[in-house]
């Protein structure tokens, strides 16, 4: 793989339906792991989709290492704004909440 290459992760839901996302960034904070990732587009109009971040928490679960949704309010929101000005920062990226003024 180089450096052009995404990283694809194959996800699975509660409901045995697999997905599949790319990496954008990861970070470990206050000694937890997180990732921000992207769902991956397959449509011929993949230019026109808008995509929200998905923001997981690395969990041991049974002795392995899985990908898991952030239950706690405060946690999802310090953990979300790190990456929100991460991205804007890394990528020039702007919240959407910018673009409604």
């Amino acid at each position: 793989m180089n450096e052009f290459t995404p990283e694809l992760f194959e996800l699975i839901d509660q409901y045995e339906n697999k997905r599949y996302f790319e990496l954008i960034s990861s970070a470990e904070l206050n000694g937890e792991q997180y990732y921000a990732m992207l769902p991956t587009v397959e449509d011929e109009n993949f230019l026109d989709v808008e995509l929200e971040p998905v923001i997981l928490k690395v969990i041991e679960e049974n002795g392995e290492e899985v990908l898991a949704s952030i239950d706690d309010e405060d946690e999802f929101e310090e953990v979300s704004r790190y990456f929100d000005e991460y991205l804007q920062d890394i990528y020039d990226y702007d919240d959407y909440a910018d673009y409604d003024e």
